[in-house]
Formats: C-alpha cells, sequence, structure tokens
C-alpha cells in the first residue's frame, strides 16, 4: 500500500473512532492475524470509509441506517459514536433510526435506540432535544 493510503487510514481512523474505549475492529483483527488486520484497516478504513464521493457525516448515517436494519447492536455502537465524531447532531442520528422502521420493524428499530441511548448516557449527552 502507498504512503498515501497508510495516512489516509490514520486520518479517517482518528477521526471516526476517537474516543472509542472498547476495542476497536483493527485491534480485533490483528489479534487473529497481525497481517490481515492491517490489509483489511487499509482498505476499510483508508480507501472506502476515506473516499470523497460522500461526505463522512452522511456516510455515517448511511452506515447507522444499514446496521440498525440488519440489527448489529455491538457494530452500531461503533458507528454511531463515529456518526458522533464527524458532526452528525443526536436528533439526525435518531432521526435515521426512526426512518429505518420501515424496511427493517419496529423491534430492530428499539434496538438501535437503546444502542444510541447508552452511548449518549455514556457521553453525557441524555437526554437529547428533540
Amino acid at each position: 500500500m502507498s504512503d498515501d493510503v497508510v495516512e489516509k487510514t490514520k486520518r479517517t481512523g482518528a477521526l471516526y473512532f476517537k474516543g472509542v474505549d472498547e476495542e476497536k475492529p483493527f485491534e480485533l483483527w490483528r489479534s487473529f492475524s497481525k497481517d490481515l488486520g492491517k490489509d483489511l484497516s487499509l482498505f476499510i478504513t483508508g480507501k472506502l470509509y476515506a473516499r470523497e464521493k460522500i461526505p463522512h457525516p452522511t456516510r455515517q448515517l448511511v452506515t447507522v441506517a444499514v446496521l440498525t436494519v440488519l440489527n448489529r447492536p455491538e457494530e452500531l455502537k461503533l458507528h454511531i459514536l463515529a456518526a458522533l465524531n464527524v458532526g452528525c447532531t443526536p436528533q439526525e442520528i435518531a432521526e435515521v433510526i426512526f426512518q429505518t422502521f420501515t424496511y427493517g420493524g419496529i423491534p430492530t428499530v428499539n434496538t438501535a435506540l437503546k444502542v444510541f441511548r447508552e452511548v449518549l448516557k455514556e457521553k453525557g449527552q441524555w437526554p437529547i432535544d428533540s
């Protein structure tokens, strides 16, 4: 990989995942395979997340919507934090989660809202103004 991709990976990772106390995906991958963990991180964070085709807030709102519908609460927590880190407001994130009701159903919305509330409480931002 080029130095440019390594630098983009570092910048984008720092932007998205600052303040994440739990194990980051890169750390998990690396614990099983150092080389594969690096390759995955360089591709996902340095090539995919770093693309400038859409703004970072839009990218994270899309990610929150998809993870809500797929009912992936652990990964959702990470990307709610990333969404907040790139400037999404709690109101925007809540609206995106509510929007997924039609496609994922109310149980997935409820799970996502519980994860979101947990994140906001940890950050001292709960309750939010609606």
